[in-house]
């Protein structure tokens, strides 16, 4: 099963319905780009109110700065709006659930939607919102670049083999190699189902361009820089599980 390269991009125009009934059971995993905002400023005013839950509705008035709010509302349609277009059925009435959480047993895992084998992951930094579907567990992740303050805070919470590869590398250099090793780490962390409860420091998945598959979940750099007018500094990832969870 091998990852996509780049992703497809999405922006202020409509999402897809000709992907209806056509998600990747057993073929390539497909990816989706989404500029929060080119797609709110194109958005139905009142698509919140008829297309989200109440549970999203509730979650989205409760950030303060607009700014989150925003990224919440695009991020949480977007997905409506794509698995309803995978799935053949109206965006607003798509079931979501979690899966078992497999490092405590909760009801947290892998959020999935009742009743189909699709599985699927997003995530949102900034103006970004990176979608993942595939027929097998998959995890994504979207992150902008960090200052070297920050870099020298969380790389102390990475593989040991990962904080040698950082302190090896000049200043300028640091940023982005502690944004894909980050990126990679929180896609599989997210494929897993775990998140952060279960220590990035455990598994090694690299710093340097070429990304270090972790057992049987195969990793990849998506360059969303290249992919979408108003990328630039972000760093994106995908995880993607190809045979038995090996953890």
């Amino acid at each position: 099963m091998t990852p996509p390269t780049a992703p497809r991009i999405v922006g202020s125009e409509p999402l897809p319905t000709a992907v209806a009934g056509a998600w990747p059971q057993g073929g390539e995993p497909e990816t989706w780009l989404l500029s929060v905002s080119r797609y709110t400023a194109a958005m139905d005013a009142g698509a919140p109110g008829t297309i989200l839950d109440a549970e999203e509705r509730e979650r989205a008035a409760k950030f303060l700065r607009a700014a989150d709010r925003e990224r919440y509302t695009a991020a949480h349609l977007g997905l409506r709006e794509l698995l309803g277009a995978y799935l053949g059925r109206p965006a607003a009435d798509i079931p979501f659930t979690r899966e078992t959480c497999p490092g405590c047993g909760g009801p947290h895992g892998r959020p999935a939607v009742s009743g189909t084998p699709l599985h699927f992951n997003m995530s949102h930094a900034g103006d970004l919102v990176l979608f993942a579907f595939a027929g097998s567990p998959v995890g994504v992740d979207v992150e902008k670049l960090q200052p070297a303050s920050v870099v020298d805070q969380v790389a102390e919470s990475l593989h040991p083999k990962e904080r040698a590869e950082l302190d090896a590398l000049a200043p300028a250099d640091r940023s982005a190699a502690f944004a894909r090793c980050w990126t990679r780490k929180e896609a599989y962390l997210k494929g897993l189902g775990t998140g952060l409860s279960r220590d990035p420091a455990v598994n090694y998945v690299g710093t340097g361009l070429s990304p270090v598959s972790v057992g049987p979940w195969a990793m990849t750099d998506i360059p969303v820089d290249q992919a979408i007018s108003g990328g630039s500094g972000y760093a994106a990832a995908m995880a993607l599980l190809s045979s038995l969870p090996h953890v």
